[in-house]
């Protein structure tokens, strides 16, 4: 009965969502059907479940068996949150979990804030800013909540719907996996790097153009296999192009950021 009283209360809550769906959506392109409060409730489930599946693979480090990786990567992700300009700052967790990886260069994020980051992007990197833009490039899809578009395009919102009623287990199996390889549009792929320059430009702290020297260092090194954020279009040489023209607008693209925490969490893993 409970479980029928609750799945009534999200039915009728999906209605007024519909209902009112055709006027506007405050996140801007296309009408996302879920609340604030769904993407939280989602992003929980999901993040779960792709903990679940690298803690079976043995891929998943945990926080406590390396407390002096955490903690360094805490520090960058926090002076990225930080930056005055997230929707959703306050409302997501904004935690991060380290997949061991080292033959993967990727990271991303769950509807609800929930980041992942694989081992073998960190080692592929050069420095921190670079970290640090890719990391909110990352930040950028689930705080304009694309991830959660997309996952609504991709799946319908009945089905995230009954993900959220804790139906289609297998279905929520899928939803986890192909997090790391979901291709989300243009717009949001231009959006993500917009917003990652800003960001950044909010740290005080990072040159704002982070996001560029990854696109740049993985062009020069010719990947067989680029990660989907560098793979899908735009091109990668139009990203980098409109991400250092727009760090040139905001003039911070000169800065010299400390590296210790980038040191401190590469030596660690």
């Amino acid at each position: 009965m409970r479980n029928m009283l609750q799945k009534t209360g999200l039915l009728a809550g999906l209605a007024l969502t519909l209902a009112g769906a055709a006027s506007c959506s405050k996140d801007g392109d296309g009408v996302l059907l879920f609340s604030v409060e769904d993407d939280k409730a989602l992003g929980e489930k999901v993040a779960a479940q792709t903990d679940s599946t690298f803690r079976a693979k043995g891929q998943l480090l945990e926080p406590g068996s390396n407390p002096q990786a955490y903690a360094a990567l805490g520090r960058i992700v926090t002076r990225v949150l930080d930056n005055g300009k997230l929707q959703y700052r306050n409302e997501f967790p904004w935690d991060v979990k380290i997949i061991r990886d080292d033959a993967t260069q990727n990271a991303f994020a769950t509807p609800g804030g929930h980041i992942y980051v694989y081992s073998g992007l960190i080692k592929f990197l050069d420095n921190e800013t670079q970290l640090a833009g890719v990391l909110g490039h990352e930040i950028a899809h689930a705080d304009r909540r694309h991830t959660s578009r997309q996952l609504q395009s991709q799946y319908g919102i009945s089905v995230l719907l009954s993900l959220l009623l804790g139906e289609n287990e297998n279905t929520l199996v899928n939803v986890a996996a192909s997090l790391g390889q979901l291709k989300f549009s243009r717009d949001y792929e231009t959006e993500a790097d917009a917003y990652s320059v800003e960001y950044l430009n909010g740290t005080n702290y990072y040159a704002c153009d982070g996001a560029a020297g990854f696109f740049i260092k993985a062009q020069n090194e010719g990947q067989q296999n680029p990660p989907e954020f560098l793979s899908t279009h735009p091109d990668p040489g139009s990203r980098i192009q409109n991400i250092q023209t727009k760090a040139d607008q905001l003039s911070c693209r000169n800065r010299s950021a400390g590296n210790s925490d980038f040191a401190a969490l590469r030596s660690a893993l």
